[in-house]
């Protein structure tokens, strides 16, 4: 099992900036990749990040493609999504997730890939 904690959601002006944190616990951290996933009310969830356990290379939506960057630091078990240049449709609740050993590009991107997920972190964004 793998227990995923986000922190640092919160209210902020458009334009602003916020920093998600992602703490994992419980198995090898960089065995897993870690995915950031958003539902805004109404909506269904959606793929927002995603860095492989296997590389540096990240993936982001369109929608949030040079605006938000993932990181990851396998010493502190812990991934991160600094969010900048915020929107009021950025609003939603953030989750984390893991998926053991995924790398591929397309793969990564799909929520039915993750097995295990945070509680999810609000983000508002006011205009």
């Amino acid at each position: 099992q793998v227990q995923l904690v986000e922190s640092g959601g919160g209210l902020v002006q458009a334009g602003g900036s916020l920093r998600l944190s992602c703490a994992a616990s419980g198995r090898t951290f960089s065995n897993y990749a870690m995915g950031w996933f958003r539902q805004a009310p109404g909506k269904e969830r959606e793929f927002v990040s995603a860095i492989p356990w296997n590389n540096y290379n990240t993936y982001y939506a369109d929608s949030v493609k040079d605006r938000f960057t993932i990181s990851r630091d396998n010493a502190k078990n812990t991934v991160y999504l600094q969010l900048s240049s915020l929107k009021p449709e950025d609003t939603a609740v953030y989750y984390c997730a893991a998926a053991y050993r995924l790398s591929a590009a397309q793969a990564i991107m799909r929520s039915v890939q993750y097995a295990y997920w945070g509680q999810g972190t609000q983000v508002t964004v006011s205009s």
